[in-house]
């Protein structure tokens, strides 16, 4: 399949800009995995829609990227810098980032926020052509959270007035420099009813990367070459999975690549094994997906891995009418908007 085949014309108004309050309101299209049949429902119905034994399996990251705006000592040139995550192998204060311009950045010299008296120093270029940054001084953290802007999506331009509403009620383990959006829906309220609905909980961690936003260039598609991301997967999850009753149901795409990656080296009689390193698994259209059994994602931009993933798993005619359907019915696309359910 081309890329050209994964198009659709998404109008601007359809890009959700703020997120829904209460989080459960999102609407949900339901739709068969094996017919293709739709429905739909409310977020906060989803324990009407599962059964006893079904197992959702949550991506816990947390966003710990931020947008700081500094200066050069001296010259008060200005300089953009992207934290992507805490570089906690190398110590406390240090992080990766990306910077904008990088050349005026290089190894050994140091950036300014004069409004925390915070300075950072670069102290090295990273693969990607960013930094490592080693920031000095008193209550680094504490003065990053009072500058820092959350790093939304560059489709999304409305400010975003409470940072939470871009992390997951469940979010733990910082990593990430987006959101595992699927998962915004869920309220704590909502968790405790699917709990005691007998849906069971599993969490993962798979740090969501900058790439998750870089565009397919190639009409091939097989000429991708995707980005890799951390991830882990405990002992205490990999046995939820394997000793499953029901549906294995990943929450997101995010959750849905990491059981996949772990499935691909399980043995014949698992679904998973516990595992922790990185993945850089595409999923596409033909695929033969080993471990899970439902998926809840947003509605993806055109020609993105995340659509490709999509089709892969509930068909590609079955996406596109989906698609086809959510925007006559003005569903909300994007990080913001609403969910789809297929099982």
């Amino acid at each position: 399949m081309q890329l050209s085949d994964f198009d659709y014309n998404l109008p601007e108004e359809r890009i959700a800009q703020t997120p829904l309050e209460p989080r459960d309101s999102s609407r949900l299209l339901c739709v068969d995995r094996a017919t293709g049949a739709r429905s739909h429902r409310i977020f906060r119905e989803l324990p009407e829609l599962l059964s006893p034994g079904d197992l959702l399996v949550l991506n816990e990251t947390r966003v710990s990227a931020l947008r700081l705006f500094g200066e050069r000592p001296g010259t008060g040139g200005q300089i953009e810098v992207f934290l992507l995550r805490p570089a906690i192998e190398h110590g406390d204060g240090y992080f990766e980032a990306l910077v904008r311009p990088g050349k005026k950045l290089l190894p050994g010299q140091k950036v300014q926020f004069s409004e925390v008296d915070l300075e950072a120093e670069a102290l090295s270029t990273l693969d990607n052509g960013g930094r490592l940054l080693r920031f000095l001084g008193e209550d680094v953290l504490e003065k990053l959270d009072a500058i820092g802007r959350v790093p939304l999506p560059p489709y999304i331009t409305a400010p975003l007035e409470n940072k939470e509403r871009y992390q997951t009620v469940y979010a733990k383990t910082p990593g990430s420099a987006a959101a595992p959006t699927a998962g915004l829906h869920f309220t704590p309220e909502l968790l405790k009813k699917l709990q005691a609905h007998g849906v069971g909980m599993a969490r993962l961690r798979l740090d969501v990367g900058i790439g998750t936003f870089r565009p397919i260039k190639t009409e091939n598609i097989a000429e991708h070459v995707m980005h890799t991301e951390t991830y882990a997967i405990s002992e205490e999850t990999a046995a939820a999975v394997n000793t499953c009753s029901g549906r294995v149901i990943a929450v997101g795409t995010t959750a849905l690549r990491a059981l996949e990656s772990a499935g691909q080296l399980a043995k014949p009689h698992e679904r998973v094994v516990a595992v922790e390193g990185e993945t850089g698994i595409f999923i596409t259209p033909g695929y033969a997906f080993r471990t899970v059994d439902g998926l809840i994602t947003n509605f993806h931009q055109p020609r993105s891995t995340l659509l490709l993933l999509v089709a892969a798993f509930m068909g590609y005619k079955s996406m596109r009418g989906a698609y086809e359907e959510a925007l006559k019915k003005s569903y909300r696309f994007l990080s913001f908007g609403d969910a789809m359910l297929t099982v």
